[in-house]
């Protein structure tokens, strides 16, 4: 078996002083340094991650822990998108509509290879707005028809359903979530209290955008339908991150964007759409009506660089090379390396339960107490060179800690320290 240093070594040039990595190489090779090795053993695999790293063209000064909102992308594909561009420009009304434009279909049975569906079941959108906003305003309802939702959801989404109620005239409800979720029946429970005779639509986050929360989809979702409620999903954090399907989750829509957990370039996103329910929806650009019942209605969008959705199956070949519960167990591990170093501390407190995996993804929602923030925040990258986000969104108040594949256990030791200075009384967080 090929060594990892020889497989670095073949894979290695030097440029302006630092090592790149061919990442297409490199997703070849993968399988052969985990061959055999349990996702926890390769979760703490530094050599094995060290790799991985250097398939990403980052910023080395800071410590990203801001990746929930848009992430990197691996420089293959960055290359590849690149690639595509100079094609589209050499020849564009031959090279885009003729040759780039139908590799698409490619890149359609990716993503439908990763949801577990088929592709006539999946769209490529441009974000998890657009995905979702596409099904919000596509589905037909009534003055009076509600909505129900929860007070976690994401603002765009939010804000989506406020305008059909202002020009429709539905009711839009939002469920208070509790933080920490102790039991799946607590949120499952809450949302079917809000429900009603006139409920048409049940809308809800795989995983929640400001804690990091789990919801029980499926659980939620099979509810709904055994009252005949169509469910849509807010899968922008949950897709390439935690196991989901289409029919697993049981709901109708689910909507993600692809330049988060799957590393896919910037501006790139997907809906999934079951079959028979694809003629229920209204495109929100118009598509001939023998398109009713097909998928790619949802992509008559008018001219379109296709070299950016095309690289994404350059994303979901890195991604299925380092593989999902491997993901899975890294984020696992990243987040228990700082966690440990400051989890006695009586100031720490955190929105998602800690010792329940199936609760728990790459997001993690930190409440220092006595600390704003947004203090917080401005103090790490200030101070440490360490990049976060703050939240304050309904009853959740803390700051989102969301690592990536590329990021190093000392990075996550780095940022530990720093925090435990703060709950120790050593550092001290000024006010702005």
């Amino acid at each position: 078996m090929i060594s990892r240093r020889n497989a670095l070594r073949s894979m290695a040039v030097a440029t302006a002083g630092l090592v790149h990595v061919n990442a297409r190489s490199l997703a070849a090779w993968i399988p052969q340094a985990v061959d055999g090795k349990a996702a926890s053993a390769v979760a703490t695999d530094e050599d094995f991650w060290a790799s991985i790293r250097l398939a990403y063209d980052v910023e080395r000064t800071v410590v990203n822990l801001n990746n929930g909102g848009v992430a990197p992308a691996p420089r293959s594909v960055i290359e590849s998108q690149r690639r595509g561009i100079e094609f589209t420009n050499e020849l564009p009304a031959r090279n885009l509509w003729q040759t780039l434009e139908p590799r698409a279909e490619t890149v359609r049975a990716g993503l439908a290879r990763i949801m577990g569906t088929v592709p006539d079941e999946i769209a490529i959108m441009r974000n998890a707005s657009e995905a979702l906003q596409t099904v919000q305003l596509g589905l037909t309802l009534r003055s009076g028809d509600e909505v129900v939702t929860t007070e976690h959801d994401y603002p765009r989404m939010i804000t989506t359903w406020q305008q059909r109620a202002r020009r429709d005239g539905i009711v839009l409800k939002q469920v208070p979530v509790p933080i920490p979720l102790r039991s799946d029946s607590e949120i499952v429970d809450a949302l079917e209290r809000a429900i009603t005779s006139r409920t048409r639509v049940v809308h809800i986050s795989h995983v929640v955008f400001i804690t990091g929360q789990v919801m029980p989809v499926a659980a939620i979702a099979a509810m709904a339908r055994r009252k005949g409620i169509d469910c849509i999903v807010d899968g922008a954090h949950s897709f390439a991150q935690i196991p989901c399907s289409l029919e697993g989750l049981g709901c109708d829509f689910f909507g993600t964007s692809l330049h988060k957990w799957l590393s896919a370039p910037i501006g790139t996103g997907m809906l999934a759409v079951r079959k028979d329910r694809i003629k229920d929806v209204w495109p929100l650009m118009a598509a001939p009506d023998t398109m009713d019942a097909d998928i790619r209605k949802f992509e008559e969008i008018g001219t379109h660089p296709a070299a950016i959705h095309n690289a994404v199956a350059d994303a979901i070949a890195f991604h299925e090379a380092i593989g999902l519960e491997r993901k899975r167990a890294r984020f696992r591990h990243l987040h228990s390396t700082w966690y440990n170093m400051v989890r006695s501390s009586s100031r720490i407190s955190l929105a998602t339960r800690f010792d329940d995996p199936s609760q728990q993804g790459a997001l993690v929602l930190l409440t220092v107490d006595g600390v704003k923030p947004a203090d917080l925040s401005a103090w790490l990258l200030d101070k440490h060179r360490i990049f976060t986000v703050a939240i304050e969104i309904a009853n959740a108040s803390g700051l989102r800690v969301a690592p990536n594949v590329y990021t190093s256990t000392a990075e996550m030791e780095r940022f530990g320290a720093a925090i435990a200075d703060v709950v120790s009384g050593k550092a001290s967080v000024p006010s702005r």
